[in-house]
């Protein structure tokens, strides 16, 4: 998968023209991605303006302590960590515990190993939350480790888009 950095910076400036526009203020919390969702934000000369936090939780325990994503998500009967009650969880906590209004949270199978039947290499849960709207997505993304990885940064970069539009 080929998607260019001129891309993920023409996303990014069209989301800060619209977050500065409305004044919102947006945070992260990343798992599969390691933090390339904030770094892609930060990237840009002067996003201090619209841009608190990155979250990058990879752990579910810092899951639970940092964004305060409930416990019994992680234990066997419950969703697990790459679903979509832990990405809306995880939003909730990224606004809770930031000056942020808007947050978007991915949470995934990046590969090569850790998939499963039921959450294959390449599943990708995302959510993006402004007050109480709340967008939600699965993807399953085809590729190496970093192709997942890219193809969940320009999915989140787009879903912040549509929710702020």
């Amino acid at each position: 998968m080929s998607f260019p950095q001129s891309a993920v910076r023409e996303l990014v400036q069209q989301l800060a023209d619209k977050l500065i526009a409305k004044k919102l203020i947006m945070s992260t919390a990343e798992s599969c991605t390691g933090g390339w969702i904030a770094q892609s934000l930060t990237d840009l000369a002067g996003s201090s303006a619209w841009f608190d936090t990155g979250f990058i939780t990879y752990s579910d325990e810092a899951k639970q302590r940092l964004l305060e994503v409930p416990a019994p998500f992680f234990q066997p009967n419950g969703p697990g960590a790459v679903s979509e009650e832990t990405v809306v969880a995880m939003t909730q906590g990224a606004i809770s515990n930031s000056r942020a209004s808007v947050a978007v949270a991915v949470s995934g199978v990046a590969g090569p190993d850790g998939g499963s039947d039921e959450k294959p290499v390449g599943t990708v849960w995302i959510a993006c939350q402004w007050e109480d709207k709340v967008n939600t997505q699965r993807f399953l993304f085809a590729g190496d480790r970093r192709a997942v990885r890219l193809a969940t940064l320009k999915a989140a970069l787009v879903c912040l888009l549509n929710l702020v539009t």
